[in-house]
């Protein structure tokens, strides 16, 4: 779902709304459209799971108060310093990135991955905001240091743009107090190697690239050093605009792959309240579907793609150092480009009718597979297979990250 570039290209301005109806009929099958719910076999994960007890701080447009969202947000919890038309979304895009994590799924609407967690919104400022409403609204720091002061266990952050002092002190504060930042790559791996933006591209914060339902890297998908997870980000309902009066079709982007990250973890997060943020991390990396070796992460899907069925179904896990980060990310943020002053982040994921075609994916070293599952999938030269749940999804050989 992208038309603007997730690192600063202009993204369309929307104007402040609060709106509560329900979807329009176009809506009544859009939960079928949501293919990888029943790849990763989310019937079965929420036997055991639905992420109930887990908040997970949106930060975004804003979320709106859609019937699949109602009850699920928790707008009370957002610090007053930060709650400026917090459930006022200017663009549609915060609203959608809340159904796939938590959505109930209620009035025909998207189903979330973790319909048991709840969202606290934050409407920061990104691309699209003008004037007034610009300046009241907060900045990305600002929403990260107030959600590290809560009780959200997750924050997840749908949106990319250039590397800002502010908000990695901001980052490297929430990690402080025990969090799980996720956030998108960007939509921009047809520029080339390098092009994940940031905050993706901090330290500590999990860079999520998308895939399509055959498991392979979407064509647009930025790549490089600091993915280091993928999930489904490819032909995915969202809300077309800013009057939430309707969903659209095959929508594409950065920002779904990262909601559908953030509701695998609270999934996990939920089943195990007494893990800390690396040992949520490190089980999904550890679960990861990948057919390289598991500590060498890939450039495009980093250490292979969300799994927590893999997680959930394993009472006898063991997760690992509490205090030990599973990224082992030494690497700082330097090497891009300063922000231009006044220059805001946009959302990874737009509006627009998805381009198409496929790019290379992971290095394959094994064709082997622990999960009895497994189906090949006709794709013509496909070197592997993955599964994302109990679902087949194939992956072609691409260079592994140096």
């Amino acid at each position: 779902m992208r038309r603007a570039s997730a690192l600063g290209a202009a993204f369309a301005a929307f104007a402040s709304v609060s709106l509560g109806w329900a979807p329009s009929a176009a809506a009544e099958d859009v939960q079928a459209k949501q293919w990888y719910l029943a790849s990763m076999q989310a019937d079965q994960m929420w036997k055991v799971s639905t992420g109930d007890g887990v908040k997970v701080a949106v930060l975004d447009t804003g979320v709106a108060e859609t019937p699949s969202l109602k009850g699920q947000i928790l707008v009370n919890e957002v610090p007053k310093s930060v709650s400026y038309h917090a459930t006022e979304d200017y663009g549609g895009h915060g609203t959608t990135i809340a159904e796939l994590i938590a959505g109930t799924g209620s009035g025909g609407g998207l189903k979330g991955l973790a319909p048991g967690a709840k969202i606290v919104p934050y409407r920061v400022r990104l691309v699209g905001l003008k004037g007034s409403e610009e300046q009241k609204t907060p900045e990305v720091d600002q929403a990260i240091r107030a959600a590290a002061d809560t009780d959200a266990k997750i924050i997840n952050m749908s949106f990319g743009g250039y590397v800002s002092v502010k908000q990695e002190a901001a980052i490297n504060y929430a990690v402080s107090k025990g969090k799980l930042l996720i956030a998108s790559v960007g939509n921009e791996g047809e520029e080339g190697e390098g092009s994940v933006g940031y905050p993706a591209g901090y330290p500590y914060v999990v860079g999520v690239s998308a895939v399509d339902a055959s498991g392979t890297v979407t064509k647009f998908s930025s790549y490089g050093n600091n993915v280091d997870l993928a999930a489904p980000g490819l032909d995915i309902p969202y809300w077309c605009d800013k009057t939430l009066r309707s969903y659209c079709d095959a929508g594409e982007g950065t920002s779904q792959a990262s909601a559908i990250a953030s509701a695998s973890a609270a999934l996990v997060w939920s089943a195990h309240p007494d893990w800390t943020a690396n040992q949520v991390l490190r089980s999904l990396i550890d679960t990861a579907g990948r057919t390289w070796k598991k500590d060498i992460p890939s450039k495009y899907l980093g250490y292979g793609i969300v799994r927590p069925r893999k997680v959930l179904e394993d009472s006898g896990y063991n997760p690992g150092p509490a205090d030990s980060d599973p990224l082992g990310k030494a690497n700082a943020a330097g090497g891009a480009t300063p922000s231009p002053s006044g220059s805001v982040p946009a959302p990874s994921q737009a509006p627009e009718t998805p381009s198409g075609g496929e790019t290379v994916a992971a290095e394959s070293t094994s064709k082997s597979s622990d999960d009895s599952s497994t189906l090949w999938i006709g794709l013509g030269a496909v070197a592997a297979v993955v599964v994302i749940g109990g679902g087949a999804f194939a992956v072609k050989r691409a260079r592994s990250r140096a």
